[in-house]
């Protein structure tokens, strides 16, 4: 499998170059940047550095290579600009030393300018610069993706409430294809190791880094795995495990391919979220014109705008439907390949990542994301 390094860490080997070059140390054109909890360094290339208004900010520039080739942020170019900001008198301690500001290009939350960064990014940035930020001093680092506004329009960013460019979600140091045959075995061997530690039979799937981010900012004291694309194939491998609940966590934009029997969800080997949406929509019977304009739409929250404001209440009726399919067709799938009466519960959450639906199964379970 090709593997490479998560954006974070190009991110803080462009700032670590940026503050050395700002301090008097010379350039190098690489950085060793520590993983946080971790007894390794990792090599991160870096293009350049320099100088700017008056030597008193400096510029790296680095370019992510993820080693994904379906990855939107595979050979990203990456500018981190830094300047020292001296402490104030009144407040000679400082416990936020790091000023983190979302530049160009860089995802922010909708609503807000502030930045859109996993904790995992932070406490790389931290652990990679705090040892050489002068005593004295703040570091304002500024963070820019010169192309990230136009790649963030290739992504769901919007979706889940990002706007403005690409999001810095990382959670680890290395970097798995979704699609990747090798993804969907590191989900198998992450459930084999949680229901060997005192398991209580109930755990949370989550699609892809948004939907674990999401999912980590409820108090769910349920165990959640990451399985990327390989929904299907992991159902399975959690009915032979005897797991006896797995509650499916994800976007509308998803889990409705489950609603479609597509249970490999990546892109690129299969959408019809459309075709699936217009189906539902003939069952709860909206008027001709209406499926008329729904076919015609290329994404699904635009149809579940276009069906609320025809009328609301029957679009809530349809997702309502939508999430029992979800939960139908996975057991259906399932016991293709194995007899179980593992339980499936589906719960949703829409463009805005408020959790909006559930099925009669994840009725059960829609209390453990208040």
């Amino acid at each position: 499998m090709k593997k490479g390094f998560s954006l974070p860490l190009w991110v803080a080997g462009a700032a670590r170059s940026a503050l050395k070059k700002l301090i008097g140390l010379p350039f190098e054109n690489y950085e060793l940047i520590k993983v946080p909890n971790e007894k390794k360094e990792i090599k991160i290339e870096i293009h350049s550095v320099g100088l700017l208004k008056d030597d008193s900010h400096a510029l790296a520039i680095s370019f992510a290579k993820s080693g994904l080739d379906l990855d939107i942020t595979q050979n990203l170019e990456i500018w981190t600009i830094t300047s020292l900001e001296k402490n104030t008198f009144n407040n000679p301690v400082q416990t936020n030393l790091i000023n983190i500001i979302a530049g160009s290009g860089v995802g922010k939350k909708e609503g807000t300018s502030e930045i859109c960064i996993s904790d995992f990014a932070k406490e790389v940035l931290y652990e990679n610069l705090l040892d050489i930020i002068p005593k004295g001093f703040n570091l304002k680092l500024e963070i820019i993706f010169p192309n990230g506004e136009f790649l963030a329009e290739r992504t769901s960013n919007k979706s889940f409430g990002i706007v403005d460019g690409l999001s810095i979600i990382g959670t680890s140091a290395e970097t798995y294809s979704s699609a990747s045959p090798d993804q969907l075995e590191e989900a198998k061997t992450k459930l084999s190791k949680l229901i060997r530690n005192d398991f209580k039979g109930k755990v949370v799937f989550v699609i892809g880094e948004n939907g674990l981010n999401l999912a980590k900012t409820y108090n769910v004291d349920l165990p959640i795995i990451k399985i990327g694309n390989w929904i299907g194939p992991l159902l399975v491998d959690a009915a032979i495990k005897k797991v006896k609940t797995v509650i499916l966590f994800g976007y509308h934009g998803k889990l409705i391919k489950l609603a479609g029997g597509i249970f490999h969800t990546h892109n690129h080997l299969a959408d019809g979220r459309i075709e699936i949406l217009v189906n539902l929509a003939v069952q709860e019977k909206f008027p001709t014109e209406i499926l008329v304009k729904l076919s015609e739409l290329n994404t699904l929250e635009d149809g579940l705008l276009l069906l609320e404001r025809f009328n609301k209440s029957l679009a809530n009726k349809l997702f309502m439907n939508l999430s029992n399919t979800i939960e139908k067709r996975s057991f259906a799938y399932v016991n293709r390949y194995v007899k179980t009466d593992i339980e499936i519960a589906s719960i949703i959450f829409d463009r805005k990542r408020k959790i909006r639906w559930s099925g009669n199964n994840g009725n059960n379970y829609f209390s453990y994301f208040k």
